[in-house]
């Protein structure tokens, strides 16, 4: 057995007493050698005497294609200093019941594949490696330095079906995903403010976000200097759902008892919600053209939409308001319902639309941070755990400086 100890040199400080494969499982007994002290797994103080041993299964890394696990014994030791602790191991933590380098290579694959895989992969029931891969996290977040964000990215994503939302807060200028909660209310976000205290909210100069009342109250009333920006995205998308499509809609029905008609204005949804330059085709550039020719209300909730997005690319503030007052001037004139309706209701938000000018941010940014989180969620088919899939999204996304 001398020999197949010295050939099997990975369990530092033991002895191998035993091997066997029992029911497709390699069974290791190992036993303490005495010819090393044995060492406080506390303060590291060695050559204490042993007061009693203690067996423990420990699961060690696959061989030749089979589960291990090897019977230890450990002595408890009368430590001067910490009182009685089991001897300490090198290649095994303090109370687990996996190895180190069990427990590192479960954790890595945990970044590559989901956690049911990884369990099967290693004969691991999913909770323990649930376990491990938390542990990485918290250390591989704890790492990080102290963020000091001047500008904030907030944005929401759906977490489950049913309408259940998490909030996202970005640092603008590194990336990272500085804090993540369930729900959009104020009260959601309200624990990331606290968190950021009374100075780090006073640092806050730009926050740029959707039309979220939320959002845009918390902001306000935890940092007093900051700017809120409102993402043009979010804007146009609106104004496609509750201008563009109400008018599609509109004219469709009126044209009820022309069919071909009824059936071009009904097919140009996305059409008329997609920029003209993402239009290639020629077919289709010749369908949009046939559609606006023929409907003077679609024509000019179409141009408006153009117009609403040139408020973004403003290159002054005169200039912007210029625009602006061009805007409303003309939805008023439009004589289209859902046109005024949607320019009343924009007023109250123009220092947002403003701030743009001053500040050129914009959620894009989260945006494909959310995707990401989309494709993390479908691969590990959703998360029981929503604190744990948080820790992953922002170990994946820990900044660029």
């Amino acid at each position: 057995m001398d020999d197949l100890t010295a050939s099997l040199p990975f369990w530092e400080g033991f002895v191998v007493e035993d091997i066997a494969l029992v029911d497709g499982q390699v069974r290791i007994r190992l036993r303490p050698d005495s010819r090393q002290p044995a060492r406080c797994a506390g303060c590291a103080t060695s050559d204490l005497p042993a007061h009693e041993y203690v067996e423990r299964r420990i699961r060690d890394l696959p061989m030749l294609g089979h589960a291990v696990t090897l019977q230890v014994t450990l002595r408890r030791l009368t430590c001067p200093h910490c009182g009685q602790r089991v001897e300490a191991v090198n290649w095994l933590d303090r109370h687990s019941r996996v190895t180190r380098r069990l427990a590192q290579q479960a954790a890595y694959w945990c970044t590559q594949l989901p956690t049911a895989h990884v369990a099967a992969m290693f004969d691991l029931h999913w909770s323990t490696v649930r376990r491990l891969d938390q542990h990485r996290l918290e250390a591989t977040l704890a790492a990080l330095p102290p963020a000091t964000p001047r500008r904030l990215v907030m944005d929401e994503f759906a977490l489950h079906k049913g309408h259940r939302y998490a909030s996202v807060v970005l640092d603008a200028d590194t990336r990272q995903v500085l804090w993540i909660g369930e729900g959009r209310s104020r009260a959601s976000v309200r624990p990331f403010f606290e968190a950021l205290g009374a100075k780090g909210c006073d640092r806050i100069e730009a926050v740029a976000m959707d039309m979220n009342t939320a959002f845009d109250l918390e902001v306000r009333k935890h940092c007093s200097r900051a700017r809120i920006v409102y993402d043009l995205f979010h804007v146009i998308a609106k104004y496609g759902r509750e201008v563009i499509s109400r008018v599609r809609v509109d004219t469709a029905n009126r044209l009820r008892h022309d069919k071909p008609a009824r059936r071009v204005v009904k097919r140009s949804h996305w059409l008329l919600l997609r920029n003209p330059e993402h239009i290639r085709a020629a077919s289709q550039q010749l369908q949009l053209k046939e559609v606006l020719e023929a409907n003077s209300a679609l024509m000019t909730v179409y141009v408006m939409k153009a117009q609403l997005k040139d408020l973004w690319n403003a290159p002054s503030a005169w200039a912007w308001r210029r625009a602006w007052r061009q805007w409303h001037r003309h939805a008023a004139e439009s004589g289209i319902p859902a046109m005024a309706h949607f320019a009343k209701c924009l007023r109250g938000y123009w220092r947002g639309i403003l701030a743009r000018v001053r500040w050129p941010m914009h959620t894009g940014q989260l945006e494909g941070i959310n995707n990401r989180i989309k494709v993390m969620k479908r691969m590990a088919y959703g998360y029981r755990d929503s604190a744990y899939f948080f820790m992953k999204i922002r170990a994946a996304f820990p900044g660029n400086a």
